[in-house]
Parts: C-alpha cells; sequence; structure tokens
C-alpha cells in the first residue's frame, strides 16, 4: 500500500480540531493540583505539556510564514540548537507566567494555526525543519502529538470515539514508518499489527502499536528494545 493510501479515510484538519478541542477542554477544568500533576512526560507536569504546546505554536507559524530559517537563526544565537533544547526553553521561559496567560496564549495562536492549515489545503507546502513538506502530511504529525500529550496528561475520551481514534493513530504511525523507510516490517490484521525486524518479530495490539510508535510503551511490557527503537517514529 502507497504512503498516501494509508491516510485517504481521514481528514487531518478535522482531527487536529478535535484533539485541540480535547485538550482544551481538559485545561479548561483543571485546578492548582490538577495543573501540578505529573504527566507522562517525564520531568513535565501538566502544566509544563501547555507550556510546551503554546511554545511550539512559534515553530508552526514559522512554518507557515516561510521563515524557519531565520526562527533557527534567532534560537541559535540564544545558545537553543536542538529540538530538545527548545522544548525545555519553552517550558522555562512560561513557568512564572500565570497559568491563564499561557493557556490563552496556545489557544489563540494554535487557532491560528489550525485556521490557516485548513485554508491551504492538504496539498500545499510548508516550509519545515526538514525541508518542503506537504501540509496535510504536517497535520497529521500534528494530530498524534496532540492526541499523545492529550494522553499524557490524562484528557478524556469517550468510549464511542475510542476505537475511531485509535484506527488513524495506527495509520499515521505506519505512514511515519513508511516515510522514513523503516526497516520494520508491518503487517495489520482486522485486530492485531505484526512487526518485524530482522529475526526479532511481535504481535502487537492496536494501541499497544500506537504506544509503539510514540514512544509511550512501557518497559514493562517486554517488547524487543531494537524493535521498540525502530518502531518510534513519532514526536
Amino acid at each position: 500500500m502507497a504512503e498516501d493510501d494509508l491516510l485517504r479515510d481521514f481528514d487531518p484538519f478535522d482531527i487536529f480540531d478535535t484533539e485541540a478541542a480535547r485538550l482544551d477542554r481538559h485545561f479548561a477544568g483543571l485546578d492548582e493540583s490538577g495543573w501540578l500533576r505529573p504527566s507522562r512526560c517525564e520531568g513535565w507536569s501538566v502544566r509544563d505539556v501547555l507550556a510546551h504546546l503554546a511554545g511550539e505554536e512559534m515553530y508552526n507559524h514559522a512554518c507557515l510564514d516561510g521563515t524557519v530559517q531565520d526562527l533557527m537563526g534567532r534560537l541559535a544565537a540564544e545558545g537553543i540548537t536542538g529540538y530538545n533544547e527548545f522544548n525545555e526553553w519553552s517550558v522555562r521561559r512560561r513557568r512564572d507566567l500565570p497559568v491563564e496567560e499561557v493557556l490563552q496564549e496556545w489557544r489563540t495562536q494554535n487557532g491560528e494555526t489550525r485556521r490557516r492549515m485548513r485554508e491551504l489545503g492538504p496539498g500545499a507546502t510548508l516550509q519545515t525543519m526538514a525541508g518542503p513538506y506537504p501540509n496535510g502530511h504536517q497535520a497529521f504529525h500534528y494530530d498524534s502529538e496532540y492526541a499523545t500529550h492529550a494522553d499524557d496528561v490524562g484528557a478524556p475520551v469517550a468510549d464511542d470515539e475510542a476505537d475511531a481514534r485509535t484506527l488513524w493513530r495506527v495509520a499515521v504511525g505506519r505512514f511515519a514508518l513508511a516515510e522514513r523507510d523503516s526497516k520494520v516490517q508491518v503487517e495489520q490484521t482486522a485486530e492485531q499489527v505484526w512487526v518485524a525486524l530482522e529475526d526479532v518479530t511481535a504481535t502487537l495490539s492496536y494501541p499497544e502499536f500506537v504506544a509503539a510508535t510514540v514512544g509511550r510503551l512501557p518497559a514493562s511490557h517486554g517488547l524487543d528494545p531494537r524493535l521498540a527503537s525502530a518502531l518510534r517514529c513519532l514526536a
């Protein structure tokens, strides 16, 4: 199956709106203890995840504006040269701000990102750190990240949407592996995903496969480390 065929049944912009709304509802209902609760992201509280999302909009807007290289230059001047450094810097610079201010920043900036990406359409090209990249594909990457962070902070998923949500996440994970020319073989059946790397094989449930692609499969799962590393393909 061609890479794009994996995604043809899903609208990346609708998914982006849905996952942003899920996060917004969850954030809006938090009290102080909820904001300070540890997230599934090691070393980050729920509030830190929000700060990360707010900070990331600087990059998202640079992609839309075609100013990614200018942004990279400004960050390098401040000693920030890598993705992880940028994330930690984004979180640090918002820790002393009122959480309501950070929440409003994220709502406003992400709302603009989603509006502009939808208006551009899936076939438009964005300028990214990796070079020119299809807008629709970029939206799918954002979809995965937002769903992952929603799970990281414990945002609820209704029973009647869980299966459909898992299906698109499996598709995006398979797409990302194919996009990277991963050496992992992947075969999806009606209920499971079979994966193989050289002489190592495993059969994963759909949720386990999704967790592996975003680096959230617990160590206690027992998946061979070589497969676990090869399957991680999304932020």
